[in-house]
């Protein structure tokens, strides 16, 4: 498992963004190895549209006087999402939104200010000024899911810089920055992949993970490591053991899913496609298992009563201790649909950024939450039905 995540991870998969070169070598190198576990295996591509890409790193600087201070991307300075795809480079004086005229000048939001009063106090301006948090790393982390595209570059500070920025702005201080941020309509896949299909009457199940990553950017490497390679790791493995095992009675099918970062439009496509062909499994989600911190954490969607019951049990057979958590995730998917999906969570470090490597991936959180995963199988294959679960269904 940690050499299928170092390999995901790797340079020549680029991030696998959905869309991308890295995303769509990744998608061959996972179904050649379902085939060679002996699965059927087929692709199933369907549009994505407006996926945001940073076309090259922003050229960010501010000054005051005679001081002058190139701004680092990734860590000092980020493209937000609703910003106006602006390459060229603007530079203006520094202003406060709401105190000084806009016209012009690189307007600092305060802190506390929502976008939507800001763009009230932005015409013409040359561009909005946002504080961010980093993570504990220092960097700002990169989301391909959110608001369309607005009127005005915009561009994200980490707390240091905005709270320079901002008193700059109130002693003639200039910023000059760009926003290359541009949309692009895609196409992505799915891996699907049919390890046993179900005995008539029996258990089917189907576990899934999201492949694709939040991709590099131009200078910015963001490996996935945690996100998600981890939890295709887990599933890869779990799928190899059971490909070989004894376990007739459940049938077994993979989905590596793509789109998840975008909106998780993978799973959804996916389970539309399940619903036409009148398929009802019981599905099991993995997503970032990275790092173990004192219990995994589930979600369950649609009718999940036997599979909460099913993984309770794998997990006091296994010792990986469970507790109800949100995992947002394409569980939200499969559940929404009306499918019984439980979303399974142990951790990440370096959340969508460049800190997300290889090895901040625990072996012993794979080997955890694969053993979960074989329980749960296992445990299917004994019985349909088991003792109640106290985590409960609470719809």
């Amino acid at each position: 498992m940690a050499a299928t995540v170092a390999a995901l991870a790797s340079d020549g998969f680029a991030g696998r963004r959905v869309g991308s070169p890295g995303g769509a070598s990744a998608r061959a190198w996972l179904a050649n190895h379902l085939a060679a576990l002996g699965a059927t295996v087929h692709t199933d591509e369907f549009p994505v549209r407006a996926v945001p890409d940073v076309a090259a790193a922003p050229i960010v600087s501010w000054g005051s006087d005679a001081t002058a201070h190139r701004l680092t991307f990734g860590r000092e300075v980020g493209i937000h999402l609703a910003s106006a795809n602006v390459p060229e480079v603007r530079h203006g004086l520094l202003g406060v939104v709401g105190a000084d005229s806009p016209t012009g000048r690189w307007l600092v939001v305060p802190t506390g200010m929502s976008l939507f009063d800001a763009y009230g106090h932005a015409h013409r301006a040359a561009g909005l000024l946002l504080n961010r948090p980093v993570d504990a790393d220092g960097w700002q982390f990169t989301t391909l899911a959110g608001p369309d595209q607005g009127p005005l570059p915009i561009l994200t500070l980490d707390p240091t810089t905005h709270q320079a920025v901002l008193a700059a702005a109130t002693d003639s201080g200039w910023l000059s920055g760009n926003a290359p941020l541009r949309r692009l309509d895609v196409t992505a896949a799915n891996i699907h992949a049919t390890v046993r299909p179900p005995a008539t009457g029996g258990v089917d199940l189907l576990l899934t993970a999201h492949y694709d990553g939040v991709g590099d950017h131009p200078g910015l490497r963001q490996p996935g490591a945690a996100d998600n390679a981890s939890g295709v790791a887990v599933v890869l493995e779990a799928a190899r053991i059971l490909a070989a095992g004894p376990l007739q009675s459940v049938g077994l099918s993979v989905a590596l899913l793509d789109g998840e970062e975008i909106g998780a439009f993978g799973s959804a496509h996916h389970a539309q496609r399940l619903r036409a062909t009148g398929a009802n499994p019981l599905v099991v989600n993995v997503d970032g298992a990275g790092r173990l911190d004192h219990a995994v954490a589930v979600e369950a969607g649609g009718p999940a009563h036997q599979l909460l019951a099913l993984l309770d049990q794998a997990g006091r057979h296994t010792g990986v201790p469970l507790v109800a958590g949100p995992v947002a995730s394409d569980n939200r998917r499969y559940g929404s649909a009306g499918f019984a999906a439980v979303g399974i969570g142990a951790g990440m470090a370096g959340y969508h950024s460049a800190a997300d490597t290889p090895d901040r991936v625990d072996p012993n959180t794979l080997t955890a939450v694969a053993r979960l995963v074989l329980a749960t199988v296992c445990l299917a294959a004994l019985s349909a039905a088991a003792a109640p679960s106290p985590i409960g269904d609470k719809r």
